[in-house]
C-alpha cells in the first residue's frame, strides 16, 4: 500500500514509525513533514494542512491507497470528506463528527443531553452576560473558547479578576481569534488528569493503554498551558475499576450518541478524564490521535496500525484484539526556551544519531526542518519528544530522561519533572 499522512508534528512522526513497521506499506507520504518524517517517508513541505485542494491532487498524483488525516484543523475543516468526495480512501473523522473537537459548546450540550459525567457549565457568546455570570459562580473557574486554539484556548482562573480578564483575552481582545466568539465556563475540577485514545469504527470503540500528559510550561505544573510538555503510558491512576466505568458510562455512550445524531464517528476519539472524588468525567474530546500520547500510545502498540485502520473505516472493529505490550513509555519534549510564547529558531541540532538503531528510544520530531545546507535545525516551539520504554514507568522514565543528553541545540528546554506522579502512585 501507499499511504499519504497529513500533519507535521511529533505526532505525525510517530504515527509514519507505525506506518513503517507495517508489513502492508511499501511507500509513505506525508505533506508538509518535518525532518525527521523525511527520513523515512517523501515529504512535500510545500503543502499546508489546510489546502485541501493540493492535497487531494497531490494524493492523485501518487496514487496513494490511503489518506492519514492527523491534525484537529484540517478534520474540523472538512478534510476528510473532501478527499472522499474525491473517491480517495481516508482515515479521520468527517467534518460533522470532527465537531466534537471543533466546538466545546457542541460536545458540552451534547454530553448533557446524553448523560455523560462532565463538570457543569454555561455557555455565553455575549462577554457582558459571561461577566455578569461571574460575579455569582463559584471559584476557580475555567474558560474554554469554543473554537480550536491549538490546545491553548482553556484559562484556569483563581481569582475573579483572573477570570474577568480571561473573558476580556477570549473574547473581546480575541487572543485565539473567532475561536473565542463563544465560550464555556465550566466548574472546576479535581482529580487525576488521564488521556484515553480510542479507535472507533461508527459503532464499536476499542480503547488504547492510557496515558498523562504534562501541559504545563514549567516543572511543578507552573506556567502557561502548552500543546504537552511531555507524557506517559499507561497511567497507574487508571485502574480496571475506572476502566469499567468509562467503558461504560462515557466511552460507549459517546459514540452512540454521535451515531444518534447523525455524526457517525470513524477514527480516533481522545477522551480528556478528570478521574474526580465522585468518579471519571470528561474534561474534553479530541478527534484525532493526541500529541504527546500519540509518542507513548503507538510505540507500545502490538497490532499492526493499518489493520487497525483498515477495521475502523470498513466498520469491523469488532473483529479486532487491540493488543500493547506489558511495559511503559515516557516522553520528555525538548523545546525552544521561551515556548509557548515567543522564542527564536534555525538552530542546528546536533546528535539525532545516536537514536539510530536503538532498540527502546525514538526521538520524533516535531518542529525540525532541514536548512539549505542539509543541517536540521529547530523550526517550532516544540522540538523533539525524546521517548524511551522500559519493562516499568520509572525505568522509563530514567532512559527518557538519560537520552534527553545525547541531543544539543541552542536555547533546549525541558521539563525535569515529566513522571513524577508515577512516585504517588
Amino acid at each position: 500500500m501507499k499511504v499519504l499522512i497529513v500533519g507535521g508534528g511529533g505526532r505525525e512522526h510517530a504515527i509514519a514509525v507505525s506506518m513503517k513497521k507495517s508489513s502492508r506499506v511499501d511507500a509513505l507520504y506525508c505533506v508538509p513533514g518535518n525532518a525527521g518524517i523525511a527520513q523515512i517517508a517523501e515529504c512535500e513541505p510545500s503543502i499546508g494542512v489546510m489546502e485541501f485542494d493540493r492535497i487531494v491532487s497531490y494524493a492523485k498524483e501518487k496514487a496513494v491507497d490511503l489518506v492519514f488525516v492527523a491534525p484537529d484543523d484540517p478534520l474540523a475543516g472538512g478534510l476528510v470528506d473532501a478527499l472522499e468526495a474525491a473517491g480517495l480512501r481516508a482515515f479521520g473523522p468527517r467534518k460533522n463528527a470532527a465537531i466534537l473537537e471543533g466546538s466545546k459548546v457542541f460536545s458540552k450540550n451534547l454530553m448533557k443531553k446524553y448523560h455523560i459525567p462532565t463538570a457543569a457549565y454555561e455557555t455565553f457568546d455575549d462577554s457582558e452576560k459571561a461577566l455578569a455570570y461571574l460575579e455569582t459562580a463559584k471559584l476557580p473557574i475555567v474558560l474554554k473558547a469554543d473554537g480550536l486554539a491549538l490546545g491553548k484556548g482553556v484559562l484556569i482562573c483563581s481569582t475573579l479578576e483572573e477570570a474577568r480578564a480571561g473573558i476580556r483575552e477570549l473574547m473581546e481582545e480575541k487572543h485565539f481569534g473567532s475561536a473565542g466568539d463563544r465560550i464555556v465556563i465550566e466548574e472546576f475540577m479535581t482529580g487525576r488528569e488521564v488521556s484515553v485514545l480510542a479507535f472507533v469504527d461508527g459503532r464499536t470503540v476499542k480503547p488504547m493503554t492510557s496515558a498523562q500528559d504534562h501541559k504545563r510550561a514549567r516543572d511543578g505544573d507552573q506556567g502557561l498551558n502548552t500543546g504537552g510538555m511531555g507524557c506517559f503510558s499507561p497511567s497507574p491512576f487508571y485502574t480496571e475499576e475506572v476502566d469499567t466505568f468509562c467503558r461504560k458510562y462515557i466511552y460507549q455512550p459517546t459514540v452512540d450518541a454521535m451515531a444518534a445524531e447523525g455524526r457517525e464517528f470513524k477514527g480516533v476519539l481522545f477522551f480528556g478524564l478528570m478521574l474526580t472524588p465522585e468518579g471519571p468525567k470528561v474534561l474534553e474530546y479530541n478527534a484525532r490521535f493526541g500529541d504527546p500520547e500519540t509518542q507513548v500510545v503507538l510505540c507500545r502498540m502490538e497490532n499492526d496500525i493499518m489493520d487497525v485502520v483498515d477495521a475502523c473505516i470498513d466498520g469491523r472493529l469488532d473483529q479486532t484484539d487491540l493488543r500493547f505490550q506489558d511495559n511503559a513509555a515516557v516522553c520528555v519534549v525538548l523545546a525552544s526556551e521561551g515556548y509557548p510564547e515567543s522564542y527564536q529558531k534555525g538552530f542546528e541540532i546536533s546528535g539525532l544519531e545516536r537514536f539510530d538503531g536503538r532498540e527502546d528510544y525514538y526521538c520524533f520530531h516535531a518542529g525540525s526542518r532541514q536548512d539549505g545546507e542539509g543541517r536540521i535545525v529547530t523550526n517550532g516551539g516544540r522540538v523533539l519528544g525524546v521517548t524511551a520504554k522500559g519493562r516499568s514507568l520509572q525505568e522509563a522514565r530514567t532512559k527518557a530522561y538519560e537520552a534527553t543528553e545525547w541531543v544539543t541545540f541552542a536555547n533546549k528546554y525541558m521539563r525535569h519533572d515529566i513522571g513524577k506522579a508515577i512516585d504517588e502512585a
